[in-house]
Formats: structure tokens, sequence, C-alpha cells
């Protein structure tokens, strides 16, 4: 029997009316604003209603991903809709889809199988528009800087020293580097110029980390756009743009609420990169979900050397929050992949791979309950293929560790697959809570990146290129050293390295560039080869993805 494919499970779903869902929770219809009948935006106000009220914050992470992705949304998803089925008031806080991944090769963002969140077209397609609305500042920012320079450059921008990029939620390689401003004097100044994914815009940050519309404005202004002949910072503030800016993303603001396939109230705001920025979705949803639950249930992007070493030294120091228990997402496959199994011997029974792969498992889990001091259950995100001989070892290995390992069947049952997990999540949120942030923001630039390489990723020590010494100095005779470090690495590694598969120790990583973020509140150290504008595969998504006369769309998923 042919099994139904995610868009064909959401297209067959019966969805509640938004304004079901929201006074469900207990938000009042004058915060709320519908956009159709299955989503709307919830007024920022609503936080000082709902000041004083706060769930337990479950975080999902996961281990180091293969390239086929470990479903950490499916189970964030699952898991709330467990948790609503033993008789708790779950909330879930998304991160919204980029255009990019979508038409690409990685898909969407709203999660798998029976554990998703609806509606699911609109979620991954256009949705509330707030990704084309930060693309729209971004680009306002880039025409004001250019505009600036034309018009006689009384702040001495140099050219060759600007920073901002103009933005497209699109993967588009031909846009990575570029000449404009070309055609003669009324055309402007001729410079290098260059796109970034929406998802990569330093505006996208700002908007997830913004407490509210002063917050916002104040950051929008803080962002660094160039500098000038003599290196000094010029900034949004200094061109006079913040207002514009704010004022273009006053609806972006306001978070998402949606729902998954059974009616469990979603917050899906935000997408910013796992790379080039800290990859979680915005504090005003995760505040907002703490606020309406009993347990706030949100996920980062990538393994936990990524996804949650920033959640908790950049989100989390940020808005003050402290998360109550930690899920780390596993699957079996990913574990054969780290002990050197390929790709076309996943489905093969093979439980010493298994085992060979565990210690990147385990990795992740070391750094979670011992670094940041927080209780830990492992989730095996469960395919039919996974024999019962595999998750053993699985189960086993993690005892020994001391933590759970939950089999979750969100997939194919939905919340009923995840009811053990959220059981065993339950437990650990009663337990003592020694969270504890991993550096101190006095320390300098290559002291904190020199902290997370060393006792994250475990590696011996850090090299900084001439040129990453150089941002250094500069930026601590800003004054700008005062802020937390966002890695940008492969996330198919614990290095930078991404053919180094399990839980590699004694290596070096290389820092060869650092990018000020003075706007989202983070320095961007970049290792590797990071892209911040993906381009499409040999036959990308987008070759499948149609839509009838009816106007219904298939070959999303």
């Amino acid at each position: 029997m042919r099994l139904k494919s995610d868009i064909e499970i959401a297209q067959s779903a019966a969805l509640k009316p938004i304004a079901e869902i929201a006074a469900g929770v207990g938000i009042n219809e004058t915060y709320l604003e519908q956009y159709g009948k299955y989503k709307a935006k919830i007024d920022y106000r609503f936080l000082d209603e709902a000041a004083g009220k706060n769930g337990k914050l479950i975080l999902v992470s996961a281990m180091t991903p293969t390239p086929a992705g470990e479903g950490k949304t499916t189970i964030t998803v699952g898991l709330a809709d467990g948790l609503q089925r033993i008789g708790k008031k779950a909330v879930v806080a998304l991160r919204e889809p980029s255009l990019g991944p979508v038409f690409g090769i990685k898909g969407g963002a709203a999660g798998g199988g029976y554990a998703q969140v609806v509606p699911m077209e609109d979620i991954n397609l256009h949705f509330t528009g707030d990704l084309h609305a930060i693309a729209a500042a971004n680009n306002l920012l880039a025409a004001m800087v250019d505009n600036h320079i034309y018009q006689g450059n009384g702040l001495r921008l140099d050219t060759r020293r600007i920073t901002w990029k103009r933005c497209l939620d699109m993967n588009d390689r031909q846009l990575r580097f570029m000449v404009n401003g070309l055609g003669g004097l009324v055309n402007g100044v001729p410079r290098e110029d260059g796109f970034d994914i929406t998802a990569a815009s330093e505006i996208m940050a700002v908007l997830c980390l913004a407490a509210d519309v002063v917050d916002l404005k104040k950051r929008l202004a803080d962002i660094i756009v160039g500098f000038t002949f003599d290196e000094k910072p010029v900034s949004a503030g200094d061109l006079h743009a913040q207002g514009a800016l704010a004022a273009l993303l006053r609806d972006a603001l306001k978070p998402n609420l949606v729902q998954t396939l059974e009616h469990t109230p979603a917050f899906v705001h935000g997408g910013p990169f796992g790379n080039i920025a800290h990859g979680c979705n915005s504090i005003m949803a995760t505040r907002m979900a703490l606020a309406l639950g009993d347990y706030a249930v949100t996920e980062a992007g990538f393994g936990s050397d990524l996804g949650a070493e920033k959640f908790f030294n950049i989100k989390c120091r940020w808005a003050g929050l402290t998360p109550s228990a930690v899920v780390v997402v596993a699957t079996v496959r990913a574990l054969k992949h780290h002990g050197g199994v390929g790709k076309t011997e996943w489905e093969k029974e093979n439980p010493a791979a298994v085992e060979k792969g565990m210690p990147n498992l385990l990795r992740h889990v070391d750094n979670l309950t011992g670094v940041f001091g927080l209780p830990c259950v492992v989730a095996v995100n469960r395919f039919p293929t996974d024999t019962d001989a595999e998750l053993a070892v699985v189960r086993e290995q993690c005892s020994r560790q001391g933590v759970a390992a939950a089999a979750a069947e969100v997939w194919a049952k939905g919340g009923e697959g995840g009811m053990a997990l959220a059981e065993e999540v339950v437990r650990l949120c009663e337990k003592p809570n020694q969270f504890k942030l991993l550096y101190d923001l006095d320390m300098s630039i290559e002291k904190k990146i020199e902290t997370i390489v060393q006792k994250i990723y475990h590696g011996s020590k850090v090299e900084f290129t001439a040129n990453a010494k150089k941002q250094a100095a500069q930026f601590a005779a800003l004054g700008l050293d005062r802020l937390p470090i966002c890695m940008a690495k492969t996330q198919y590694s614990l290095s930078d390295n991404a053919a180094l598969l399990g839980a590699p120790e004694g290596f070096t990583v290389t820092v060869r560039n650092l990018k000020m973020s003075a706007g989202a509140g983070f320095i961007v150290a970049l290792t590797g080869d990071i892209m911040t504008m993906p381009g499409l595969p040999k036959v990308p998504s987008a070759e499948k993805i149609d839509v009838d006369a009816a106007g219904k769309i298939s070959g999303l998923f």
C-alpha cells in the first residue's frame, strides 16, 4: 500500500478555525489579526497582558545530522502533540521555512507525516509575508547606503568596505558576487556587491532577537553597513534608516499562530540561518508560547554543537530564558552514517555500525548535561527499517551514560507515537536544573571562540588567519568585542571539516573571517566554506512542484 505523502496528509486534515485555536489558549480576540481562516498574527501587546505567566521551556536539538536531515521539526511537533495527549497544555514555537530550501533540495520545514504544522502549503510558501518584509527592509537599507554614496558620501563610506549586501529568499548562486552601479554617472557609483538569502540577513536575526518595537529600532540602528576610509564603522542609525526599516517590519514582528494536525497551538515565526546566524525562532514567539502553555516546545537548527550552543549562549542570554530540559534527536541511519556506513546501506540491519556511531550522539549528550547542566533525553526518530536490535544498542549505550532513549514514531502515529517521549520530558522537567552559559562576555573574542571549540567541539586549538586577527583587534578597539559568538561552520561534523564524522578530537579549527552583527548582538566567526547564498541542485525540488486547475498544490514534499 502506498503511503501518503506529507502534503497529502496535510491536505486531507480537518483544521479548526484559527480563532478557535487562539480562544482555546486564552488569546483575546483583541490581539488576533487573522490571515484567512487558519493563520493569524498575535499583536505583540499581548505579552504585556501575559507578563508573569511562564511555562517550562523544552529545547529539541539533535546529534550531528546527515545531509538527509533527522527530523527535528517532526519530533518537536510530535512531542507537543504527545504532551497534549497525556493531559499537558503544550504550545509549539518553530522557525519559518525559507523558499530557498523549499525549491532546492531540503524541502520545507513544517514537520512531516502525522506530525506537521498546518496549513502546510501556506507555511512553506508565502505564509504571512514575514520573509518578504525582511527582504524589503534589507534592500531599503542597501538602497540608502548606495544613495548616500551617490549623493555626496558625507559619511565618507569606503565603497571597498561596504559590508551590507542585498538579499533574496531564493537559492541563486548567480547573485553571490556582482558589480552594480554601471551605466554612467546617473546610474550610481560602480562597486562590487552581492546577495545573501533572506534567512542570512542580519535583519532576520534582529527581528528574532528583538524584545519589542523599541528594542527592534535600537537593534536596527546598530547594524553596521560598512566602514569609512579611516576604518570607522558606519551604522544604519548614521543613515537615519531605523524608523523606515521598523515601519516595514511592524507586522512581521508579530508572531504567527497556526496549529498542528492535532490542533496543538503553534507559533511559526522568524527563520535565521543555522550557520551564519543563531538558527532559532523569535524571542517574542517563544515568550508567547511560554505564557500560553505549561510546556513550550521549541527547536534550534542543526546539531546541538550549533543549534543548542547558540540557543543557550545567544538567545537565552539576551532573553533571560532558562530551559527545563533538552531532547536530542537521533536516527539509526545517522548513527550508521557516523559509524562509517554509506547511504545505500542505511536500511540494512547493522547493530555494529549503530554502536560504532554512538560516540557522536553521546558527545552531544555529554555537552548538554555536563557543560550546560541540563537534563536530557534522546528521542530516536524511528523509521520502518529500524530493527529492535539496533534500537536496543541505542538504549543500552544511552543508559550507561545516564540518559533515557525513547523511540518516537510520530511521523507514522502523530501524538500517540510521542507519548512515551512526552512522559520522559515531563519527568525531566521536575529534576534539578543547573543551567549555565558557556562563557562570559568579558572574555576576548579569541578566548570565547577557543572555549566553544575546546569545550563543545573537543578540538585542540584555534588558528586565526591574519585577516581574522586584524578584525578581532579592530572590534576590540571599537568596544564591540563584548558580544557572544555565533560560529559559522559545517553542520555535518563536530569539527569544521565535514569529512570528520563521529566524535573527533585533537583537531584544529581555522577561523578565516569575523563578521560584526552589532544589531543582532553577536560576532560571526566564519570557518570552512559557509555559503550565505546557496545554489540549486542539479534536479531542484522546483521541477516537481505544480498546481492544478482547482488551485491544489502538489509535489511540495
